[in-house]
């Protein structure tokens, strides 16, 4: 056992087919790895405690929205066969919560890891998703797994629930721009106004979501041969879906006009939406450091500049 062990990870933004994925629909995820999350664990004689920037104390009293950490590191625990051992973990985060980008499950990822390296213990892949997801389904009762799959993973993610979860390949340069409204985005709220949709309106509705699997199959071959302008035209036709399943906002709106009219080729929300953060594809990195300055003073509360490409 150590006497100092580290865990890290880092937010996701789904580029391209969230809503659809919950009707089975593929979804393409992205890493941005420069926005971190890391877990520092310091071993104590007997007592457990932790410190976050939403709670400090001990472990046992943990507060309600951290109650997946708590049930995760209660199991972390009686699987190295040590519910008694004493520890300090210390979580920081970069992530915005509740903005769509994976705040809770790069928790889970961090956690798991730094808990694993306290121990001195291997941990494959598949025991890191399957345990982080432990703390995901606390807190947001049956994830689909793409948040942990992401938050733990160095290139794109192909996603399909239940089915599918392996990286792909990129080979288009560009830079991606994403900006947060500053708005919360409530998954469970946002799921049920497309499933309420999808009741009363039927055809309709499940036409806007076929399509975004479509968008979404044509946009992994456009990331795959470096076709920029089909990428574009697959962005911008699935934020015209996302707005008739009822899940944008104004706000979102208002920086997706920003980004268009300074140099973005496509921009949509990201995430489950009704608040939350979009993004914009841009072919040069001087265009997106300009775009992030232009969202910034339209109201962007924060922005982030990230490569197509993985840096890794």
């Amino acid at each position: 056992m150590k006497n100092l062990a580290t865990g890290t990870s880092h937010a996701k933004i789904i580029l391209i087919g969230e809503h659809g994925v919950v009707y089975g629909q593929p979804a393409i995820a992205l890493p941005i790895s420069t926005i971190q999350m890391q877990a520092v664990i310091h071993q104590q004689t007997t007592a457990q405690t932790v410190k976050s920037r939403y709670f400090n104390g001990d472990f046992q009293s943990m507060s309600a929205n951290l109650g997946g950490i708590q049930a995760l590191i209660k199991t972390l625990l009686l699987r190295f066969d040590a519910p008694d051992q004493g520890f300090d973990i210390h979580i920081t985060s970069d992530i915005p919560s509740e903005r769509g980008m994976g705040s809770s499950a790069a928790a889970a990822v961090a956690v798991t890891r730094a808990f694993y390296d306290f121990f001195e213990r291997p941990l494959p892949q598949q025991v890191l998703l399957k345990t982080a997801n432990i703390a995901e389904s606390y807190t947001h009762g049956q994830p689909s797994g793409l948040d942990v799959a992401t938050a733990s993973a160095t290139a794109p993610v192909w996603f399909i629930k239940g089915r599918e979860n392996y990286p792909i390949p990129v080979k288009l340069p560009g830079y991606l721009v994403i900006a947060d409204t500053g708005i919360k985005s409530q998954t469970k709220v946002a799921v049920a106004t497309v499933r309420n949709l999808l009741m009363v309106e039927g055809e309709t509705i499940q036409t806007r979501i076929d399509d975004l699997g479509r968008l979404t199959r044509q946009t992994r071959t456009a990331l795959a041969t470096g076709n920029l302008a089909a990428l574009a035209t697959a962005i911008n036709a699935a934020q015209d879906d996302l707005r008739s399943l009822g899940v944008s906002h104004p706000a979102l709106e208002q920086l997706l006009a920003v980004a268009r009219q300074n140099g973005a080729v496509a921009a949509k929300l990201t995430g489950s939406g009704q608040g939350g953060c979009m993004l914009a594809v841009v072919p040069e990195a001087e265009i997106a450091n300009t775009l992030s300055q232009k969202l910034s003073a339209a109201g962007a509360t924060a922005t982030w500049v990230e490569p197509l490409l993985p840096t890794d």
